[in-house]
């Protein structure tokens, strides 16, 4: 019974197998109870029946003399009395009430209606008597009054035939039927338990292909393309043994042109971007000169237009080629000690950003991170903050603990529209913009996709959300780290 689950397979079959093996079961009892019971009481009820009516038909008399039915009434109840009966005899008037048989001379009470019956001829009657004990007695009370004797026309009564009540116990009957209750009882149990046994066999003949077919659909929904299931027989298992490694084939080919493609665009992004780099920095450099020696002529404006342009488009080719490292997975942690407050500081500083920005934290807080992505990821969200959001922008950092672990936090916040809630949601997947909408942007719609992907490679993580009283806040939080033997750190 090893893995049965009462809400697995396996244990609907069996219970379903075993409800319709009980109910058989249960019904060949309850007929043959029926039919027992039937033909014992019937033997029982005719055996007494025959010698109620033999007694009688020996004993009395065609004509009966006169004043003789004391005599004939013993001589009836000595005939008919043996074990397991109780017999009592009473006169029967043709005139008046009839009269019945004295308290406790019988097992069972005689109803008036009993014994006016019986007065036309032999009737029958099967009683239960409880006792103190609630205990149920089963009965067979009979009545006979003998018809068609001769009696002189004058005086009727003295020749008239007693009434004859026999009662009759059916204990034994009612012992051998529960006995036969217990055998039917415990062949049911037999068979409910037989039929059990065969249905979790049969049950694991059938559900064996399907727990194979289900740990080859696990496996394939795990990335193992190649996993397939071994088919035999010719029965619907089969068919859908086959079925299944038809589609995995189908689905392992097409996973595979697409990772193909995927890593050829991947490729291709990567690439260009390198191949763009050279020229790039040329032209950066010569736009800058050029628009620096053409500031304050006619085509001084169009001038430095091509150099903005130009270093976007140099930010855009860095971004991608960062974005390339994390694809391929070649990103690595150059870790080191860092102090935050002059790492914020620093990369506010770099960025003509420090008169802009509030800056709220402890001295002395180190964390070991690298400091060029940190670097990136608070330049990144600063610069969101001030190119989107509204005065006055503000960084915090300072110790933090998520689900018992220690790290540090910084908090980036603005006071301007907030982050719109359709893009809530997608805020950090690729080439995601506010101005949408728009034709041109300054950002690259990298820029916070970066900075999610430098979190995760450093272990933390990094939140996006909006202020209740307007604005947008970006938490990041990195996990502390313990120096090994080399000087490295590990998440």
């Amino acid at each position: 019974m090893r893995g049965l689950r009462f809400t697995g397979l396996r244990a609907r079959l069996a219970a379903a197998f075993v409800a319709v093996a009980l109910l058989a079961s249960v019904l060949a009892s309850g007929m043959s109870y029926v039919l027992l019971r039937r033909a014992m009481l019937q033997r029982a009820q005719d055996a007494v029946l025959a010698d109620v009516r033999g007694t009688l038909a020996q004993n009395v008399p065609e004509k009966i003399p006169p004043d003789s039915q004391v005599t004939l009434g013993a001589d009836l109840k000595a005939a008919l009395d043996m074990e397991g009966r109780k017999v009592a005899v009473v006169p029967a008037g043709l005139r008046g009430p009839v009269l019945l048989p004295p308290p406790g001379s019988l097992d069972v009470p005689v109803s008036e209606e009993f014994a006016r019956r019986a007065m036309r001829g032999l009737v029958f009657q099967r009683i239960v008597v409880k006792d103190r004990s609630a205990a149920a007695h089963p009965y067979l009370l009979v009545g006979a009054h003998v018809t068609g004797y001769a009696t002189t026309w004058d005086e009727p009564e003295r020749q008239t035939p007693p009434l004859v009540f026999v009662s009759v116990s059916l204990g034994r009957e009612a012992a051998d039927l529960r006995l036969f209750t217990r055998v039917l009882a415990t062949a049911d149990a037999l068979a409910l338990l037989s039929a059990l046994l065969l249905a979790l066999l049969a049950t694991r003949g059938v559900l064996r292909p399907v727990r194979r077919l289900g740990a080859a659909a696990r496996a394939l929904g795990e990335g193992e393309l190649g996993s397939r299931v071994r088919v035999s027989g010719r029965d619907e298992l089969a068919d859908l043994a086959r079925t299944f490694n038809g589609t995995a084939e189908t689905l392992e080919r097409t996973v595979t042109e697409l990772r193909a493609m995927e890593e050829a665009s991947r490729r291709f992004v990567a690439d260009v971007s390198h191949e763009l780099r050279t020229p790039l920095t040329s032209m950066i450099a010569m736009t800058g000169v050029l628009a620096e020696e053409a500031a304050g002529s006619p085509d001084g404006g169009a001038a430095e237009l091509v150099a903005d342009e130009t270093r976007r488009l140099g930010r855009l080719v860095e971004h991608l080629i960062e974005i390339s490292r994390f694809d391929a997975g070649a990103a690595a942690l150059v870790l080191d000690g860092v102090d935050l407050a002059a790492a914020v500081a620093g990369t506010l500083s770099a960025r003509g950003w420090t008169g802009e920005v509030e800056v709220e934290g402890p001295d002395g807080l180190a964390a070991r991170v690298d400091p060029r992505r940190l670097d990136v990821i608070v330049a990144n969200l600063v610069g969101n903050a001030l190119g989107h959001g509204g005065p006055p922008v503000s960084v915090r950092f300072g110790e933090g603990d998520r689900a018992g672990v220690p790290g540090v936090e910084i908090v980036v916040a603005d006071r301007g529209p907030g982050i719109p809630a359709d893009l809530l949601a997608v805020v950090f997947d690729r080439f995601v913009k506010a101005e949408a909408a728009r034709s041109r942007s300054d950002g690259s719609g990298l820029g916070l996709s970066i900075a999610k992907e430098n979190a995760v490679l450093h272990g933390g993580a990094l939140e996006a959300a909006n202020r209740a009283d307007g604005g947008a806040v970006f938490t990041l939080w990195l996990p502390a780290r313990s120096e090994d033997a080399d000087g490295r750190r590990d998440a």
